[in-house]
């Protein structure tokens, strides 16, 4: 059976995917450790590679970075206490 090939070999690396995988959890958890993480990752992926992906790390932990520093905003204005009550 013939196999047929587009030429065109995969560029997504490892670190592009680790900085992936640390942008979206740094969504929810630890944003102060995982969004600096998925930057460097997605830097050294995008000079690596120049994946779309390492674009989108690198986008993820800005947004991480950003929302950690929403939450020590909205701490300091509390008096130190991130307590959120809903309805």
């Amino acid at each position: 059976m013939a196999s047929y090939s587009t030429g065109k070999a995969s560029r997504t690396s490892g670190l592009a995917i680790a900085g992936l995988v640390c942008g979206i959890v740094g969504l929810f958890f630890l944003p102060i450790v995982l969004g600096p993480l998925a930057v460097v990752f997605g830097v050294m992926a995008l000079r690596q590679t120049g994946s779309v992906m390492a674009k989108w790390d690198i986008g993820l932990g800005v947004v991480d970075i950003i929302l950690m520093i929403v939450m020590f905003v909205v701490a300091a204005h509390n008096g130190g206490s991130l307590t959120w009550h809903v309805g």
